[in-house]
């Protein structure tokens, strides 16, 4: 089991540590309500160092990325990041990923943690290019400071303005007494904030920075419990549950970062789908009466026939209701539907909802 940079500073805050991904991680501190709350209503900060970095660089990385993702790097300028997917040659889906484009010819790709070595060895298979790769996940670490509080808590850091940064763009600058740490407008609970990438070596420093900082805005560490639950409330696909090697990106409803004005790896056989239409779809769903859908649920119709299965299911802090993901076919995949989803062995009933099921105008 591997330990991040900051493994001994969790354990000291007594969090509940579980293995995931093969790291020893924090999952919980004080509860995954008050930690979902404080990202949702204030500051919260995820250690998040168990994530990949690959470096590309060299004449043809963009084609190299252009070969092997789904999205058009090319629309990507120096400080700009991009949603992006691998697609496998089955349809499926190898990872997706975060590129960045630090300079001209050199991008950052951040990987799943879970998938660093099959995605090392999948865009290293493609490598026919002579692109220079480096493999920095050990190097480094990343911090998630997320919540509406974020920037005015952080600003102090830094000598950017951090309110110039929009949304999937970057900054390389000083942060917390460090020269050249990566500050990202990117993030996975749908509450702002940033990404702050740095050395394994200086991510102590940053961290007690960053927490001194936070203090008059009551920042508290967040586990990754509380990180599940604000991303499903957002409607964003979690690799190994929403999205994998048999689910297509079209289905996933990722066709957004599936661009066909170039070639990439299976993008004829997506295309081919694309103008079919595919015959199932990943849907959001809320229940409608009381209970908690579980990833690996039943789908059912009214007439009690398995049609699907949950994928992502939680009871949603911010909404006060059972919410889930899960691949239902096509006719089942309209807004207003109505579904079931088979709690031991009760068929609750549930709606079709549009994603996000979070939308900030709700909160109080």
């Amino acid at each position: 089991m591997k330990n991040t940079a900051l493994t001994h500073i969790h354990e000291g805050l007594g969090a509940k540590m579980v293995p995931f991904a093969g790291f020893n991680m924090p999952v919980l501190y004080e509860g995954v309500n008050a930690e979902h709350d404080t990202v949702r209503n204030g500051v919260g900060v995820f250690d998040v160092s168990h994530m990949g970095e690959f470096l590309l660089s060299g004449p043809k990385a963009l084609d190299l990325i252009q070969k092997v993702t789904s999205n058009d790097a090319s629309q990507l300028t120096i400080g700009r990041a991009q949603y992006s997917c691998l697609p496998n040659l089955i349809g499926g889906i190898v990872d997706d990923l975060i590129v960045y484009k630090l300079k001209e010819e050199e991008y950052l790709l951040v990987v799943n943690a879970s998938n660093i070595d099959k995605d090392w060895e999948w865009i290293s298979s493609h490598n026919d290019l002579d692109v220079t790769m480096r493999n920095l996940s050990d190097d480094y670490s990343l911090l998630a400071i997320q919540g509406p509080m974020a920037m005015e808590a952080m600003q102090s850091l830094t000598s950017i303005d951090l309110a110039a940064i929009k949304y999937y763009h970057f900054e390389v600058a000083d942060f917390a007494g460090i020269e050249h740490v990566i500050i990202s407008a990117t993030g996975y609970t749908g509450s702002g904030g940033f990404e702050i990438y740095a050395k394994n070596s200086e991510i102590e420093q940053i961290w007690n920075k960053v927490f001194e900082a936070g203090a008059a805005y009551d920042i508290k560490p967040i586990g990754l419990a509380a990180r599940d639950t604000l991303r499903l409330e957002m409607g964003f696909c979690l690799y190994g549950n929403d999205i994998n090697d048999t689910t297509s990106p079209l289905e996933a409803g990722l066709g957004w970062i599936t661009k066909f004005n170039k070639n990439f790896v299976n993008s004829e056989s997506l295309k081919q789908q694309k103008e079919v239409g595919v015959s199932r779809k990943l849907i959001g769903f809320e229940l409608t009466e009381r209970g908690v859908p579980r990833h690996d649920y039943e789908i059912v119709d009214a007439e009690g026939t398995v049609i699907g299965i949950v994928t992502s299911g939680t009871m949603a802090p911010s909404l006060n209701k059972g919410i889930g993901m899960g691949y239902v076919p096509t006719e089942y995949a309209a807004p207003g539907s109505e579904i079931f989803i088979r709690i031991r062995k009760n068929d609750v009933a549930a709606t079709v909802v549009k994603l996000p099921f979070y939308k900030k105008e709700e909160k109080e």
